[in-house]
């Protein structure tokens, strides 16, 4: 709430006109904020990528069946969901569990900050492994066998909902006038989905942030029988999407910089890193002299579904140098990205359009690789803000500004059109099937090095 008070204090300053008509949110998924009676956090929050979680996982897989967990929310147990987050509270902190009396998702709970009212909202919902994705409501069967309370969480709403208005103390806390409308708003994923223009069958976002996804809008819920991708609710009334999700895209280039303590040609900072190390990569060839990278650096979701996958790279020899690492690097990502979008194809999933954004579809580089793996154009947008322009797309369409939804979505600028090099997708084609076969081959090896740490 302070930055947000520093934001409009700066927009102040610089002679805007601050009329803030209402507010709404993204935020990141499956995170779980545990209230007490009186509505406060009992523990800190257990977020997304913290896979602590895999034995519950594992034993929700035995204990109901992965089938049954599917017939139930859409979705298999994985280490990441909210559900699994709160199996291990009552395992491992049973006096906090005692105590719970709400169960919220982070961006949900900020809300909660600024209203006084609990709400949940769908596309968040939709990760926590407690919600039917399908009937867009909590699904009784999953909290009865888990056995817990559906007094514990929120009333559940669509994303463009007034769940209430700012209360005095937060708009103080704000530097806002109390009565703006909040808007129940969107999971990061929904949000930037939005935020690209993306809501409709036939088109597909391929998002390279901190993680990798591929997404498309289905006109009705599509389930994935062996689990490899998700089904969520969109944004949108009436409407769901299949997601696949590489865990460390941008992720890997990140822990990248810091692991090796990577420096910029110029200033030393955050971006001349990125752009030496980008720049380097660029005088590699296709397939970086024989070395493929798995991005497995935090376990993997689409398509093995494995959170004891580990990162590997693959064919060093003393010819290689941090280009070829970097390259490698980024190449393993496209192919992570691959595989979400051949595990679409295989539900009969077609698409016409195809939109990328992220922090990472800032390199040209990155993209003309994605897109000589995919064998298709991308057309870059909104490469930074996606999920946060999808969030104000909700906050206006909640109180009816404009033009109403269709209006709104008009908000979406698109970039320009980037396809790689034909003679690229040879080279990523066999790369692929030696990448695929990489996973199989080390798998064991993996999971015996995971017992060992």
């Amino acid at each position: 709430m302070e930055s947000v008070k520093s934001v409009v204090g700066l927009l102040k300053g610089k002679g805007y006109d601050v009329a803030v008509q209402s507010i709404s949110f993204s935020g990141q998924m499956h995170g779980l904020v545990a209230l007490d009676d009186d509505g406060h956090p009992l523990r800190p929050s257990i977020i997304w990528c913290d896979v602590r979680t895999t034995a519950e996982a594992d034993w929700l897989e035995r204990a109901l069946s992965r089938e049954q967990i599917i017939e139930w929310t859409n979705n298999p147990p994985l280490p990441n969901f909210t559900a699994t987050k709160l199996l291990w509270v009552k395992e491992h902190e049973r006096e906090v569990y005692g105590r719970i009396r709400q169960v919220m998702l982070p961006k949900d709970y900020v809300r909660f900050r600024m209203t006084g009212r609990y709400h949940a909202e769908v596309t968040d919902a939709s990760g926590t492994l407690l919600f039917d994705v399908s009937r867009r409501q909590w699904s009784q069967p999953m909290c009865d066998a888990l056995g817990i309370p559906q007094s514990w969480l929120p009333e559940m709403v669509e994303a463009s909902t007034v769940t209430g208005e700012l209360t005095a103390e937060a708009a103080r806390l704000m530097g806002l006038q109390p009565g703006i409308p909040v808007v129940a708003g969107a999971g990061d994923q929904a949000a930037g989905a939005l935020g690209v223009g993306v809501r409709r069958q036939g088109q597909v976002s391929m998002v390279l942030g901190t993680s990798g996804v591929v997404l498309t809008p289905t006109a009705s819920p599509v389930v994935d029988a062996s689990g490899a991708l998700h089904s969520f609710c969109h944004a949108l009334p009436n409407t769901w999407f299949m997601m696949g999700v590489t865990q460390a895209a941008g992720g890997s280039l990140e822990w990248y910089r810091e692991t090796f303590e990577a420096t910029g040609v110029s200033t030393g900072g955050r971006e001349d890193t990125f752009e030496a190390l980008l720049g380097g990569a660029s005088q590699v060839v296709p397939g970086s002299e024989g070395l493929i990278f798995l991005p497995y650096l935090m376990g993997e979701r689409t398509p093995i579904l494995d959170p004891l996958a580990r990162g590997a790279w693959l064919g060093l020899s003393r010819r290689h140098r941090q280009a070829h690492l970097v390259r490698a690097l980024l190449e393993g990502v496209s192919l992570s990205l691959t595989d979400c979008w051949n595990a679409m194809e295989k539900q009969g999933v077609k698409a016409a359009e195809w939109l990328i954004s992220g922090g990472g579809a800032n390199s040209r580089l990155w993209v003309e690789i994605l897109s000589a793996c995919v064998k298709r154009p991308l057309q870059v947008v909104q490469a930074r803000y996606g999920p946060a322009l999808g969030a104000a797309m909700i906050a206006a369409d909640g109180v009816g500004f404009g033009a109403r939804r269709d209006g709104v979505l008009d908000w979406v600028q698109k970039g320009d059109d980037i396809a790689g090099p034909t003679d690229w997708q040879a080279s990523y084609e066999r790369l692929y099937s030696l990448y695929q076969t990489a996973y199989v081959q080390l798998k064991d090896v993996f999971h015996a090095l995971a017992d060992e740490s």
